[in-house]
């Protein structure tokens, strides 16, 4: 068997402390499971990165705001397992239970300001800090050399770069562009929850960010842009926009105009489930 589980952190320090004496790279691809091709996508960047590859599947309970959403959240490590044996190769799936992650007594926690804030950050409070603090772990637990992380999250992508940058974490933080279906609706492991009427018009969410990033690069005010994306998005039957935002690409500043390079970024509810999108907007000029 390619794919070797691992459940408590000793274990797998062991492991990557043997891997080390053998002058081996490691990569690691944190997941909450539920694994589809955009989590593949990641796995296989990492193997072509290293040597040794680490998946980690941990339901982290700390980044859900809704005791209802993490009950709902899928949980599938037998098939996850399955998916990640199809890739070939030699790996191991990190799954540890709660009280291994979050021992009695943990009160520890790791919070990031700035690129944390607004967005999702506004929305789902203390989210991020879940994020930080369980990546923060992943990454120290890993010992990784580079670890994966995919583009559609772009806000958290930007958090665990604060992360790692202002704690001095020895890793590279390796993004990866976002996978899409063919229809250009951005793979999520919340789409299955979808009806069949919510996945057919769910793609308006891309299209309407591609058409404003399109006018924005021209030079066109975001305010007008957003207006006519959210006016879009509603009329293709989407329930409500939590937010769509014009933010610079490097810090999450707002902007008015794409005065720098950006990325326009959007939360929408369809189907009583929350989806996220984000495309590059180029400069302006």
């Amino acid at each position: 068997m390619s794919v070797r589980i691992v459940r408590t952190v000793a274990e797998l320090r062991a492991l990557v402390a043997g891997w080390k004496e053998e002058g081996e790279r490691v990569a690691v691809v944190p997941t909450m499971g539920a694994l589809h091709e955009g989590h593949l996508s990641l796995v296989r960047e990492a193997m072509a990165r290293a040597g040794r590859v680490i998946v980690t599947l941990f339901v982290n309970p700390k980044q859900f705001n809704s005791a209802a959403d993490l009950a709902a959240y899928p949980r599938t490590e037998v098939s996850d397992a399955a998916r990640l044996e199809s890739l070939g190769g030699t790996m191991v799936l990190f799954a540890p239970d709660g009280d291994e992650m979050y021992p009695p007594g943990f009160s520890t926690g790791v919070t990031v300001t700035g690129v944390g804030e607004g967005l999702c950050g506004a929305g789902r409070p203390g989210h991020f800090d879940g994020v930080a603090t369980v990546v923060t772990k992943l990454l120290l637990i890993s010992g990784a050399d580079a670890a994966m992380f995919g583009e559609k999250d772009y806000q958290q992508l930007q958090v665990v770069r604060r992360v790692a940058q202002d704690l001095n974490l020895p890793v590279e933080i390796v993004p990866c562009a976002t996978v899409r279906e063919a229809d250009g609706l951005a793979l999520s492991s919340r789409n299955v929850r979808l009806s069949e009427a919510g996945r057919a018009c769910a793609p308006a969410l891309a299209r309407a960010l591609n058409t404003a990033a399109g006018r924005l690069s021209a030079g066109a005010p975001a305010s007008g842009e957003i207006a006519a994306a959210t006016r879009a998005i509603l009329a293709a039957g989407f329930e409500r926009v939590e937010y769509l935002e014009l933010r610079s690409a490097a810090d999450l500043a707002p902007l008015d105009t794409a005065d720098r390079p950006a990325r326009l970024l959007v939360a929408a509810w369809l189907d009583g489930v929350r989806l996220i999108d984000n495309v590059e907007v180029r400069a302006a000029g």
